[in-house]
């Protein structure tokens, strides 16, 4: 840390060269400023640079550089361990650098690294072109691609970083460089999975493809049907076209106006199925699902972009996160997921989801850094409540279900899906044999380890 006096006069000179704005603990707005989705995280840093474009985030990085204060990058805030935040150092904030460009003509749209998915999928609706994206509007596109990028469409359109076609990055020394297949391909190869290690992103280029038409099939179950809404849904998907996507949950049924008054509040087993078409074809598809008793049917063509707000949670809740990937879904999984379900918190906002893999995401190709591409299903316990006294036994209920479902794992993670669980599982979440190479990378771009807020890759340099 500099001496007080250094860090005053470079605080000063960097709030008058900054275009955005400087947020520091004095200032009014510091704690909006400092909130994020996760309300279990509670961090104070000594700066937030809210910056309004490359120029902004370059003098951000060496501002950050020339007082050693560790940075952390906000994109979304969406990291359910609060990685967007630290303790004492700068928080290099995008939120104000969300413009998005489509160019229809090439089916191609280049994103800033603060934008959110809503602004992703607004701008490209009127265009009858998506891609792949989170399953709420309010994440985060950068942090969400370069780690991986699962979403509704992943099924149909790959995932997120098989879209991946630049990236505009400003790098630990706070140069701003390019990424792309022809231009430093190692970086860009690192980019599809190795998430914020490597530099602040401050634009992505991004494949589109036609999506003139999507509609969705969400069914409501009493929980005694779980096990036969799973095995309905796994014959539906490992038939199905690759046009389905969706997945099954356990959930606490909201107060909205299609939940009857008296399943408000109760536990409830779901079965989504998002599909990237019109409502005749997906009927076809979700009519097996439909035959069973069931309390509440949701059965309509929409536009993507209101499915994808439709299910947005609330920033404020407390979160806790976590996956397994599964090598299938056989009846004895089908019981123990569902009986993980039976014993889901409720009531609170948790979910028990059982998503869909396959199709576009196992075709796509494999010398990324994504190990969990072949993976048929995974699960993923969505921890969120309100009330902190809640705290132990909703992070109890997801540690257990990721211990009772491992007997299925694959050993590989899809590291948006989880918090700080060691760094094992950030390997499982890269591969062995990539960690290496991203290592490699990462002493190349970043040899100090400045970008350490993420799923953290140590740099080691290539062997000679």
């Amino acid at each position: 840390m500099a001496p007080l006096s250094k860090a005053g006069a470079a605080l000063t000179a960097f709030r008058a060269g900054l275009s955005g704005d400087v947020v520091t603990p004095d200032d009014p707005g510091y704690d909006e400023a400092r909130t994020i989705f996760n309300a279990m995280i509670d961090r104070r840093p000594a700066v937030i640079a809210r910056c309004e474009g490359e120029a902004d985030v370059t003098r951000a990085v060496r501002f950050a550089r020339e007082l050693d204060l560790p940075i952390a990058v906000r994109g979304g805030g969406h990291s359910v361990s609060g990685m967007s935040l630290n303790d004492g150092g700068l928080v290099i904030d995008l939120s104000r650098m969300h413009a998005v460009t489509v160019h229809p003509g090439s089916e191609t749209v280049r994103v800033e690294g603060g934008a959110l998915m809503s602004h992703l999928d607004r701008a490209t609706q009127p265009y009858g072109l998506a891609t792949t994206g989170g399953r709420v509007s309010t994440t985060g596109v950068g942090g969400f691609v370069l780690g991986g990028g699962s979403g509704w469409l992943d099924r149909s359109m790959g995932l997120a970083v098989d879209n991946l076609l630049g990236v505009e990055l400003v790098t630990a020394d706070g140069s701003p460089v390019r990424a792309t297949d022809q231009e430093n391909p190692e970086l860009f190869w690192a980019l599809h999975g190795g998430g914020g290690n490597f530099g602040v992103a401050t634009a992505l280029t991004l494949k589109l493809h036609p999506l003139p038409e999507f509609s969705i099939a969400l069914v409501m179950y009493l929980p005694e049907a779980g096990p036969d809404v799973v095995r309905v849904y796994r014959e539906i998907i490992e038939n199905g076209p690759r046009e389905a996507g969706g997945g099954v949950l356990y959930l606490t049924a909201p107060p909205e106006e299609f939940m009857p008054e008296h399943l408000v509040g109760k536990r409830l087993c779901g079965a989504l199925v998002a599909y990237a078409g019109g409502e005749e074809d997906m009927r076809k598809v979700a009519q097996p699902l439909l035959a069973l008793p069931h309390e509440v049917e949701i059965v309509t063509a929409l536009p993507y972009p209101d499915f994808n707000s439709m299910l947005d949670d609330p920033p404020g809740l407390r979160n806790y996160w976590s996956a397994q990937y599964v090598t299938g879904a056989p009846d004895d999984f089908v019981d123990v997921f569902c009986a993980l379900g039976e014993a889901m918190p409720v009531p609170t906002g948790t979910q028990h989801v059982l998503f869909p893999q396959g199709g576009a995401i196992a075709a796509g190709p494999s010398r990324f850094p994504v190990p969990y591409r072949d993976a048929p299903w995974a699960v993923h316990p969505f921890g969120i409540w309100e009330d902190p006294a809640d705290d132990e036994r909703c992070v109890a209920w997801v540690r257990k279900v990721r211990e009772d479902v491992r007997p299925w794992s694959t050993g590989a993670v899809y590291l948006n899906f989880i918090g700080d669980e060691g760094t094992d599982r950030v390997t499982a979440g890269l591969g062995e044999d990539n960690l290496r190479r991203l290592a490699a990378v990462k002493a190349e771009y970043d040899p100090d380890n400045v970008f350490r807020f993420n799923h953290n890759i140590a740099p080691v340099p290539a062997a000679a």
